[in-house]
């Protein structure tokens, strides 16, 4: 796509100028007992595509080339209904359960241990969920130590029974999922949730005082309790919880694709807001250290809520039925790149994050049906890129760009930009998101702070139509390589097309 008009955005990039050295984990992503992410999804026995445990190889083989550093499990609004006893233990023993979240029925098939197995074949760790919807301080506490306690006690000694005898080792724990939502089961008031988080937090660090323990946000931007439901709960939680989750989820339900470019302002809002609110709580209880945020919850999801709708609603109870199936699109993709922009940009506080979700689920992976291949999404592709070249520490730009004006946002960046530097491999990458669909934007960037360097390679996501999807027939949307960018004398310039993201990578 080329423009007729043109922008600009200029970058003067130091070393010595950082913000903050990127945790891996802000590249996490989910997989929820919900749809088919995990039956159908990870987990097909029979499939001449599966292992030994029936875990798919081929989607193994896509997440690890992801490098997805974590995995949050098993939800979401599942764990607020869920029995972990019951995903423990002989798989013939295990009950079948009316899953209400999701009006589907749960075979408790794939559980704690068999996630914990797939994790490490994809070379991830979990980020584990307790249920405090139907849930008690008591139900948290065995599980912590069925998963993390070595032996000698009635849970740890119940793992090694179902042929565990090494613990799992689960260093990050979610205490519970969207308690601010009246659609979640066991939905709770502030002070409600903020003293159950208090007291299952203060119990589960005496087991294990090693666990990071996440203390749930609000559920996304426009719930009418945010930001007080964060003040409130951290009231209760601050002494104890290392992290506040955030959830939300973008998409283009108005068709103003210039307009869905600009939602990642959204997005800094949010987190400029409940940083904002931690801080605040930290003054007020005179405390010492900061509260973090795990983003763990982020995508487009807008495509699949009717055909969502009518199965739970006319078809309930099945199981593992085609739910939030989203196909993704090309400016999709784009959202998806500037939305690990805005991640980015916070690197300082965001330590973790999870798109969601990461198989068939508004995933950046999908099995076909009736034991078909494995694809890849458009928006894999700027998830891989990031996470594989978005390691080590973000660098603080003196930036000066042009702008415009969207239907619903206004000072909209014309390109959006971050860099990050990684030292041990000596090289410095610059993402860019050319967020207007008409403009040829120049980019130019001074790195001479640097010192000697070369261009490695600018990687290029465009196409003609907006609406481009892919499919197991058809790599429709894949990146490219660009041959418009120039460095000399520690000088780069380059174009970026209108609605394109692009990577440029720098050996210095």
């Amino acid at each position: 796509m080329k423009g007729d008009k043109k922008g600009n955005v200029k970058l003067v990039l130091d070393k010595d100028y950082q913000l903050s050295k990127v945790d891996e984990r802000i590249f996490g992503s989910f997989i929820e007992h919900l749809g088919r992410a995990v039956y159908d999804g990870i987990y097909q026995p029979g499939n001449p595509l599966s292992d030994e445990m029936g875990f798919r190889k081929d989607v193994i083989q896509l997440v690890k080339d992801l490098h997805v550093p974590i995995v949050r499990y098993p939800g979401g609004n599942f764990v607020s209904g869920f029995h972990w006893e019951d995903s423990v233990g002989p798989r013939n023993k295990r009950p079948e359960r009316l899953e209400l979240a999701w009006r589907s029925t749960e075979s408790n098939q794939v559980g704690i241990g068999e996630f914990s197995k797939w994790a490490k074949k994809a070379d991830s760790s979990v980020m584990m969920a307790v249920n405090l919807g139907t849930g008690t301080i008591s139900d948290a506490c065995n599980l912590l130590e069925y998963c993390n306690h070595p032996s000698g006690t009635k849970y740890s000694d119940m793992r090694i029974a179902n042929g565990d005898k090494d613990p799992y080792n689960i260093k990050v724990w979610c205490l519970g999922n969207e308690m601010d939502g009246p659609w979640q089961i066991g939905h709770k008031t502030m002070d409600e949730y903020g003293r159950l988080a208090e007291e299952t937090a203060k119990a589960m660090k005496l087991i294990d005082p090693s666990v990071q323990l996440v203390s749930c946000g609000s559920s996304n931007l426009q719930m009418p309790t945010f930001p007080q439901w964060e003040a409130t709960t951290l009231e209760h939680t601050y002494d104890y919880v290392d992290f506040v989750s955030m959830h939300n989820y973008y998409g283009n339900r108005s068709g103003d694709s210039l307009d869905y470019l600009a939602q990642s302002n959204d997005m800094d809002q949010f987190i400029r807001t409940v940083i904002a609110t931690c801080d605040f709580v930290k003054a007020k209880k005179r405390g010492k250290k900061d509260i973090n945020l795990s983003f763990d919850e982020w995508n487009v999801w807008f495509h699949s809520n009717e055909a969502d709708d009518d199965i739970m609603q006319n078809h309930p109870w099945q199981h593992h039925p085609s739910l939030l199936e989203d196909v993704y699109n090309f400016e999709d993709a784009l959202v998806v790149g500037l939305l690990l922009i805005t991640l980015l940009k916070h690197a300082d506080r965001v330590k973790m994050a999870c798109l969601a979700q990461l198989v068939n689920v508004i995933a950046p992976i999908m099995t076909d049906k009736d034991g078909g291949k494995a694809w890849r999404q458009t928006i894999y592709w700027p998830f891989m890129h990031a996470s594989l070249y978005g390691r080590g520490t973000v660098l603080v730009p003196s930036i000066h760009g042009s702008c415009h004006e969207t239907s619903e946002h206004s000072d909209v960046t014309d390109a959006e930009t971050v860099s990050v530097y990684n030292e041990e491999k000596q090289e410095l990458t610059i993402f860019a998101v050319n967020r207007t669909l008409d403009k040829n934007v120049e980019l130019d960037a001074d790195i001479r702070s640097f010192g000697e360097s070369s261009l490695i390679e600018h990687i290029v996501l465009e196409n003609d139509d907006l609406k481009a999807v892919n499919s197991s027939a058809a790599e429709n949307v894949k990146p490219s390589t660009s041959n418009e960018s120039t460095l000399e004398g520690g000088k780069l310039h380059t174009v970026l097309h209108p609605a394109s993201w692009n990577v440029i990578r720098i050996h210095l």
